[in-house]
């Protein structure tokens, strides 16, 4: 979950100024978190307390009006709405890392994967990048190998994932889909060699930044196992005490 929130911090500054290369500071002038580290950590909440995944994301979601919520999100979250919007945005695959840590065996994943989404992304592509990017953690904090995760998700998914970062790059632009997203950040993972190279792949494609490193993030934390300590004091002098406290409790409970 901690990379995840590493991977929004470090992509923040790239959202709405994207780059192309692997080249630039890891924690550039300005970094910070926005609605995908508010959202995780909800998640995360969700999870601790038992509180419904709605209830959860609107009282967190509500703490933080100016993180940088899609215009239709921000409507329902500030509103006594409680109705999905069938969306199919990356929102539910940027939110749902804690479920892919806490959740055994796959089918609960892909059950509470959902459950997480369609509270406001209940378009059938809206579900199925989350339950992607979750299944993605799954596999890969169980052991699985890139050739497997990457067969796996492309066996439920229909994404293709048989590309490389240097292939996707050229051509990429800001994107706020599911389909246009999850995809790019899982071939990002896949094409690494660490959980910095991972994020510092997402973040070159040169789309949406923050979202793309936060999905990519959470997979290479559960892949590598773990966050390099260095990046992780980054992240909890920059994230809000009330955050950190949700965060540091998802992590000490599953031993992270």
């Amino acid at each position: 979950m901690i990379g995840a929130i590493a991977g929004d911090i470090i992509g923040s500054i790239y959202e709405f100024n994207q780059i192309k290369t692997k080249d630039f500071p890891l924690f550039g002038e300005g970094c910070t978190f926005t609605d995908d580290s508010v959202l995780t950590v909800a998640v995360a909440d969700a999870i601790l307390t038992g509180l419904p995944y709605l209830d959860a994301i609107k009282t967190i979601g509500r703490r933080y009006p100016s993180s940088g919520y899609g215009g239709n999100f921000i409507h329902w979250l500030l509103s006594e709405d409680r109705e999905p919007y069938n969306s199919w945005g990356n929102g539910s695959a940027m939110r749902v890392s804690p479920v892919g840590f806490a959740f055994s065996p796959e089918e609960e994943v892909l059950d509470q994967a959902k459950m997480s989404a369609e509270i406001t992304h209940n378009h059938p592509e809206g579900i199925k990048g989350a339950q992607a990017a979750a299944l993605s953690i799954f596999l890969a904090r169980k052991g699985s190998g890139k050739e497997e995760i990457k067969s796996r998700i492309t066996e439920m998914s229909g994404y293709n994932l048989d590309r490389t970062v240097e292939q996707i790059r050229p051509d990429y632009h800001f994107n706020e889909s599911c389909q246009r997203t999850v995809p790019e950040a899982i071939v990002a993972f896949l094409d690494s060699e660490s959980y910095e190279d991972a994020i510092r792949n997402a973040v070159s494609l040169g789309g949406d930044s923050d979202t793309l490193a936060c999905i990519t993030g959470g997979i290479a934390e559960a892949f590598y196992g773990g966050v390099p300590d260095e990046i992780t004091a980054r992240v909890e002098k920059i994230i809000t005490p009330d955050l950190l406290e949700i965060t540091n409790e998802f992590r000490e409970k599953l031993n992270l």
